[in-house]
C-alpha cells in the first residue's frame, strides 16, 4: 500500500481497503471464484493519491510466476470516517477486480459479502509515502482508463493475462 497524500496519511482509508480485501480473501465464493483463474494467487498493490495526484487513475496487471501481479491507483477520500470510507473502499476493490476479472476472462464476480464492522480507530498500517512533484500549469481532468488504453499504454511490456 502506498500514498501520494502530503501531509497526512491517509490511514483510515488504507484501513478500509485493506478490510475489504482481506474480508473478499477470506469469502468461500471469492475463493471459488479466483480459482478458476488457474493462478494460485493475486498480489494487489494499492496507491491512494491525493486530488491532484489522481488525474489519471492506472492499473497495471501482470502474471509473474504463480501469481498475478495487480497495481492499481485510487484517490484518497477527504473524509476518515469509517461509515463512509467502507462503500468507497469496497466499489474500489470490486472494481479493481472488475479489471482483472475481464482482463484474465473470468467469470463475473461474485457478490461482496457481509463486511464486519471496521474499527472507530483505524490501527497503523504500513504505508509507503512518496511526494509527486506538482505538474506545470493546468492538467485536464481524465476519467479512469478502459482496459484497452491500459493495455496501449504498456505496449508490449504487459501482455494480457491468459
Amino acid at each position: 500500500m502506498g500514498t501520494t497524500v502530503d501531509g497526512r496519511s491517509p490511514q483510515a482509508y488504507m484501513a478500509a481497503l485493506q478490510h475489504v480485501v482481506v474480508t473478499l480473501d477470506g469469502d468461500p465464493e471469492w475463493l471459488r471464484w479466483w480459482s478458476a483463474s488457474g493462478v494460485p494467487e493475486c498480489e494487489l498493490g494499492i496507491v491512494a493519491e491525493g486530488h491532484l495526484d489522481h488525474l489519471r487513475p492506472s492499473a497495471d496487471i501482470r502474471k509473474v510466476h504463480d501469481r498475478v501481479r495487480a497495481n492499481f491507483t485510487c484517490a484518497a477520500p477527504d473524509t476518515d470516517r469509517p461509515a463512509e470510507l467502507v462503500p468507497l473502499a469496497v466499489h474500489e476493490v470490486t472494481g479493481m477486480f472488475e479489471v482483472i476479472r475481464e482482463a484474465m476472462g473470468l467469470g463475473a464476480l461474485p457478490p461482496v459479502p457481509p463486511l464486519p464492522d471496521l474499527p472507530d480507530q483505524a490501527r497503523e498500517l504500513e504505508v509507503t509515502h512518496k511526494a509527486l512533484t506538482p505538474e506545470a500549469g493546468e492538467v485536464e481532468p481524465q476519467g479512469y482508463l478502459t482496459l484497452t488504453q491500459i493495455q496501449e499504454f504498456f505496449g508490449d511490456e504487459a501482455p494480457p493475462i491468459r
